[in-house]
């Protein structure tokens, strides 16, 4: 039996989270003078109401939650985010209809960076500055935060982490979960003000920093700029953020590792370290050697390469070229990294790396079979034996993966969108990454799209956010049996 007393206590207690977080927009909006303020104000108010009302309404004695229970939670959690995230859109003066400011939110808290924007820069600062926080809120995670505070309220987060890492190699630090989420955080933290600082220095005004700071940092992508990091024309600008959004791919438990524990070499032998900076170095030649075709200047074809693919493999979605207008090539070659992604643990989306590595060793083992008919093959992941189980349920994620994709596809196109699009914009929302090709391509926006369209692509960013099973699990006969 499902207590929803409980569930909505907790969920109130994260809208109230959430609006601390407007509070402290609020602030900026307020000492700034911003045209914001008032919009920002109202959703501030909404969202102490709403949190407060649940907290004493649904008030009872703490309980340990179920799995399925964690499973509600957190999308329950994600959905209302989404809901409160848009409402200082909605509210302003610059989203026509709360269908555009809920994508727009959604996209946030999900690291897409999808936007439905055609003048970024008319945005008041302060909304800017929301935008980018509700990447770098739901970059770590907004559940992961969330198990370090249930303890104190009395309840425990391990079905909230299981949840929230349906389908993920998630690996813990520490004995307790809570602390296992505070570590993860530090660096977290820690990443986050070495970029900022970096970014200062190398001529970003303070608020600029931090923007870009919480979008690279979450994978997300949402810049201050029409032109995203282009307009800025500074190599220096572009290394760090290709810095930052390298080290924001890769699984944070390794950075533990190398950091914290002082484990090089568990960093560097990590196979899916490993593959990952293998994929970043041929994609990068790949489209470099392209790019060197139509490019007077080899060293700016790499730069711009190198640049364009960490962003899109990291799903971050900055962008310092039109990469739709280049060759069909080096487009597929980011059209295959769409679906890549970044590492497991890591807050970059897409199918993640250790699970196309993985892919590739049961292909291998297929092969095998076919020739040694009688032989017995087990799959191999940093030197363990993965169990069959693991790898069935591989494959699962990738059929259902593929199934949605289809299905968005169809859905897409029976509203009016060109089958090219329609495959890029599900393919860039369902992997979180954001710009596609097409009509949503790196200098277009998602806001020409039918409403209806909007909220298919919004099911996908959350869809894909939330590793498919926990979403999906909702609409089985077998969750809701007694």
């Amino acid at each position: 039996m499902i207590r929803w007393r409980n569930i909505l206590q907790i969920a109130g207690y994260f809208i109230l989270a959430l609006a601390a977080s407007l509070g402290l927009v609020v602030l900026f909006a307020l000492f700034h003078d911003d045209d914001g303020f008032n919009a920002l104000v109202l959703a501030t108010l909404i969202a102490v109401g709403l949190g407060g009302c649940l907290c004493l309404a649904c008030r009872c004695s703490p309980r340990q939650i179920s799995n399925r229970e964690g499973i509600l939670l957190v999308i329950i959690t994600w959905v209302t985010a989404g809901v409160i995230g848009a409402l200082p859109f909605y509210f302003s003066a610059h989203f026509g209809n709360f269908t555009d400011a809920f994508f727009e939110s959604i996209s946030g808290f999900t690291t897409t960076g999808a936007t439905i924007l055609e003048d970024i820069e008319a945005l008041p600062r302060s909304l800017l500055l929301w935008r980018s926080l509700t990447h770098w809120i739901g970059g770590m995670g907004i559940i992961l935060l969330g198990i370090a505070i249930l303890p104190l309220i009395g309840t425990g987060g391990m079905e909230l982490y299981r949840a929230e890492f349906s389908g993920a190699r998630s690996e813990r630090l520490t004995p307790r979960i809570a602390e296992t989420a505070l570590a993860l955080w530090k660096l977290y933290l820690a990443f986050s003000l070495a970029e900022f600082l970096a970014l200062w220095a190398a001529g970003m005004d303070y608020f600029e920093a931090i923007c870009h700071t919480f979008s690279t940092m979450a994978t997300g992508g949402f810049s201050t700029r029409n032109t995203s990091i282009e307009s800025f024309a500074s190599p220096t600008i572009e290394f760090i953020i290709i810095f930052f959004m390298i080290v924001a791919g890769i699984n944070f438990t390794q950075h533990y590792r190398l950091l914290m524990e002082r484990r090089p070499r568990a960093f560097f032998t990590d196979y899916e370290t490993r593959f990952y900076f293998v994929l970043l170095g041929a994609a990068t030649a790949a489209v470099t050697f392209t790019l060197s075709f139509s490019s007077a200047n080899f060293f700016e074809a790499i730069r711009v390469a190198l640049f364009q693919v960490v962003s899109i493999m990291t799903t971050t979605g900055f962008s310092t070229a039109n990469f739709g207008l280049w060759s069909p090539f080096a487009q597929l070659v980011l059209l295959a990294l769409m679906f890549a992604g970044g590492c497991t643990g890591s807050t970059a989306g897409g199918m993640k790396v250790a699970r196309i590595f993985l892919l590739f060793r049961v292909v291998s083992r297929e092969f095998r079979r076919i020739v040694e008919r009688r032989g017995i093959f087990a799959i191999r992941f940093n030197r363990e034996a993965v169990s069959e189980s693991t790898v069935q349920s591989l494959l699962n994620l990738v059929y259902i993966a593929f199934l949605i994709n289809f299905a968005a596809c169809m859905a897409l196109t029976a509203l009016g969108v060109d089958v090219f699009t329609a495959i890029s914009a599900v393919a860039a929302s369902m992997f979180n990454i954001g710009p596609g090709l097409g009509r949503v391509g790196p200098s277009e926006t998602y806001g020409h799209l039918p409403h209806l369209a909007k909220w298919v692509l919004s099911f996908c960013m959350l869809a894909g956010r939330l590793e498919y099973y926990t979403l999906l699990v909702l609409f089985t006969g077998a969750f809701w049996r007694k």
